[in-house]
């Protein structure tokens, strides 16, 4: 079977990317991944103007575009201005004349659009053949599926056209196509990113995600589309309580036996490989019983939650049966007839797995799980395609349902076919989820929002490898960089159990001290500041780079007969000197 590849992230040019990728549609000759694909010559024209725009940018010295040149291919559930959106019906059609939030942020960002992709129709279903624009055929085999509904999105970066591309996600549509093609597949926390613009699926428990060749490019695109937006009624940010990192040693929940039944036993196989990497890389890994979560699942198509699908679309439907895909038409349809009372009973049993949800992962960074399950041909799908549907959806389903966060990544093969595997995480702990990926994939992905969080300088025992870095590691908090402070300043060795050094800022005969700088949640810096023993102290540090920080200082009164250990150049210099 071919193994997955796809170009680097950036190009040299924009304009040479743009051909580049035409070159590659070419090539690859999937005309099923597109409901509209921009005429190259549109794009070349804004390629050229977006190089000139980034000649001035560096002849300025103004910031970078975050995403610079490169290519994203869009959801056709989205709307990209002055592109039909269709949603993978014909009668649907409209054109917007604005862009959706997330798209005018990757734009304004630098992003240049490829077009429309195909999806399984009204974005419901994980298997890709439910649109009558065709069936979107596996990247690597044509034979299979590529998963759905965000079909075409996926295969677009698998083929290495796009640099990254938009999916939605209500049952696992960001996540099951990803685990199909070797791909990564991030699935933020419901509000994160606006679904201004989106066509709902179920309104409650949709959102945009991220498909891309790895982490780090993923990130990058889900960092700028991360934030409030006023037009967006479901729209939330993140508590101020919120994590920023796994602790040290992360604690990694994953099924038991039993959880793990529905795969074959060449699945479970890379499965339990996927795991060890994390108790390879020094988790700790343990077993928790999934069924309640698996239970939750069912809730989104066999129970009353489906009337959301109608309220989204059912009377479009109804309306205009023609073009409509009979799977689909029959799954939302049937929820007409659903009664009130039975829909709010579900929520109300809904509340309750989500009760669990949070008592399951309470203690544990993140949930391992299989993305999905099996690959099934087309022909498979053709013969039974609402149950094998229900078999690809028999890990992802829960997971929006109970407000979670998910990054899925590829993990070898299984079978003969590609073999992912998901990362979940509790709502808001995103950057959390991006991290453990990262370990299983030994890649860094990066911050996905640098202002989460307040930085903090420390100097002493909450150093990595010190005493009291756990105290910054419990709380959530994320290691930024190793850097220094100004010349202003002089450190003092303190009589303190554990001991700790002691910042003054100084008007003169300072020097530049090592440090570490940390990110950590508005909460978490009030809970030190609360907890924070004498004569510490909290307050304005001048970094290197100019840059102002909050940092661990100490009352001056402190450093009176204390040593001065400025010469070493920072703690651990020092009490390597005493060794």
């Amino acid at each position: 079977m071919p193994t997955p590849t796809a170009p680097a992230p950036t190009a040299p040019a924009p304009t040479e990317r743009v051909r580049a990728a035409y070159r590659r549609i070419a090539e690859a000759d999937r005309p099923e991944v597109w409901i509209t694909l921009r005429p190259e010559q549109d794009l070349l024209v804004e390629a050229k103007a977006l190089e000139e725009r980034l000649a001035l940018i560096r002849e300025n010295g103004d910031e970078e575009l975050p995403l610079a040149g490169t290519l994203v291919a869009v959801k056709d559930n989205i709307d990209v201005a002055g592109l039909p959106t269709t949603a993978a019906h014909p009668g649907f059609a409209y054109t917007p004349e604005v862009s959706a939030t997330a798209v005018e942020r990757l734009v304004e960002a630098g992003a240049l659009v490829l077009g429309k992709t195909n999806l399984d129709q009204f974005a419901t279903g994980l298997v890709g053949t439910r649109s009558p624009y065709g069936a979107v055929r596996n990247a690597f085999d044509p034979e299979r599926v590529s998963g759905g509904s965000s079909s075409g999105s996926a295969v677009a970066v698998a083929l290495g056209i796009a640099d990254f591309s938009l999916g939605t996600d209500t049952a696992g549509s960001g996540r099951v196509p990803a685990a199909l093609h070797g791909i990564v597949g991030l699935k933020p926390t419901l509000g994160l990113v606006p679904n201004t613009g989106v066509v709902p699926a179920a309104k409650p428990y949709d959102t945009v995600t991220v498909f891309a060749p790895d982490l780090a490019t993923g990130r990058r695109a889900l960092a700028v589309m991360t934030g409030p937006d006023q037009k967006d009624p479901a729209g939330r940010d993140r508590p101020a309580d919120v994590r920023l990192a796994p602790r040290n040693p992360a604690r990694i929940a994953v099924p038991t036996t039993e959880g793990l039944a529905p795969l074959s036993a060449a699945e479970r196989d890379a499965f339990r490989a996927a795991a060890d990497r994390f108790t390879a890389a020094g988790a700790t890994v343990e077993s928790v019983d999934v069924s309640p979560l698996l239970e939750a699942a069912r809730l989104l198509y066999d129970g009353a939650l489906v009337a959301e699908r109608h309220a989204a679309v059912g009377e479009f439907l109804q309306a205009h049966p023609e073009g409509a895909d009979p799977t689909v038409a029959g799954i939302i349809l049937a929820a007409a007839d659903l009664p009130a009372t039975a829909l709010a009973a579900d929520q109300h049993r809904l509340t309750a797995y989500k009760a669990i949800a949070r008592e399951l992962l309470s203690g544990f960074d993140g949930l391992l799980l299989p993305t999905t399950v099996g690959h099934p041909t087309l022909a498979e799908v053709a013969a039974d395609p609402v149950g094998e549907n229900a078999r690809l959806g028999t890990y992802t389903n829960f997971v929006n349902l109970l407000d979670l966060a998910a990054v899925a990544v590829p993990a070898g093969t299984a079978d003969g076919h590609l073999f992912g595997v998901t990362v979940v995480t509790n709502a808001f702990e995103d950057q959390v989820a991006l991290d453990l990926a990262g370990l299983l994939n030994e890649e860094e992905p990066g911050r996905i929002r640098p202002a989460d969080g307040p930085e903090l300088a420390v100097f002493g025992a909450h150093l990595r490898g010190q005493p009291l870095n756990h105290q910054l590691t419990d709380l959530g908090a994320r290691f930024v960089e190793e850097t220094a402070t100004s010349e202003d300043y002089r450190l003092f060795a303190l009589a303190t159990t554990p001991p700790k050094p002691g910042l003054l800022r100084v008007n003169s005969g300072g020097a530049a001290l090592r440090c570490e700088v940390w990110s950590i949640s508005p909460a978490g810096l009030g809970t030190f500041l609360a907890a924070l023993p004498a004569p510490m102290s909290l307050g304005a540090v001048t970094l290197a780079d100019g840059r102002t920080v909050v940092g661990f200082g100490c009352d001056p009164a402190a450093a009176e007969g204390a040593e001065d250990i400025t010469r070493h150049g920072g703690w651990i210099a020092y009490r390597e000197s005493l060794a």
